[in-house]
């Protein structure tokens, strides 16, 4: 499985600069890759506009022409139906799944502008089954317990601010220690009115070693693993059959 994380600083609120940044980012990349994956609201960053950050079919477009353009699923930030969500695309850029945020990060009022998710999703590509989270999510270990049976990969979007980078990086690796599945966090750089983001994207493995760590530079940062070692470990480790004794 060849995933590519890309850390990118949005244009705060503004899709199309944003838009344009990405493309322009994209413009020079040459690699191959399965899954794409784009930080939470992708297009406007993590903002309670609600006029600003609502994502509808020309922004579905926009995402479908770069699966196309890649040859490999995407997976992006946006805002459908009132909802925070995470819209993935297979590599013609058609809908695969749609995974609405579960936990709203109460402390900055997202409650107040954005509807709560009720459901988690797991879709397959290649293979491997992924299960994806945004942000705040990653607080709540439930969530990712509830599917572990069901899961390879976990993927987690995010604006997560650097004031708490090293809770983003710790829960990252918890969850795939306990889990015992790969877990892949994106997230985003720069600064928006409020806030300032250190990146810190990352993939760890099944037993929680760092595959992959992208620092805190804007890019394009992908690594190839065997999304079926979750299984190896899990049966050399049944730690997960204990959970129901």
């Amino acid at each position: 499985m060849k995933i590519s994380l890309v850390q990118l600083d949005m244009c705060w609120e503004d899709k199309a600069a944003t838009k344009s940044k990405i493309a322009k980012l994209l413009e020079s990349a040459s690699f191959d890759t399965d899954l794409m994956i784009f930080p939470e609201m992708t297009l406007s960053g993590f903002s309670m506009n609600t006029e600003k950050t609502l994502c509808g079919e020309k922004d579905r477009e926009f995402f479908a022409s770069i699966a196309e353009s890649f040859s490999c699923a995407v997976a992006y930030g946006s805002v459908e139906d009132g909802f925070n969500c995470m819209h993935i695309l297979d590599k013609h850029g058609y809908d695969i799944a749609v995974y609405k945020k579960n936990h709203l990060f109460c402390y900055a009022g997202e409650d107040k502008y954005y509807s709560k998710g009720k459901q988690s999703i797991t879709f397959e590509l290649n293979g491997a089954r992924i299960t994806p989270f945004i942000c705040y999510d990653l607080r709540f270990p439930y969530l990712f317990w509830d599917k572990t049976a069901d899961t390879d990969i976990y993927i987690v979007n995010a604006s997560w601010p650097s004031s708490r980078s090293q809770h983003w990086q710790t829960l990252l690796r918890a969850r795939a220690i306990e889990n015992q599945a790969f877990v892949i966090g994106v997230n985003r750089v720069g600064s928006d009115p409020n806030v300032d983001y250190s990146g810190d994207s990352a993939v760890y493995n099944p037993i929680g070693e760092t595959v992959l760590e992208c620092g805190s530079a804007e890019g394009i940062f992908s690594v190839e693993f065997d999304a079926g070692k979750a299984a190896e470990v899990r049966q050399f480790f049944p730690f997960q059959q204990d959970r129901l004794r």
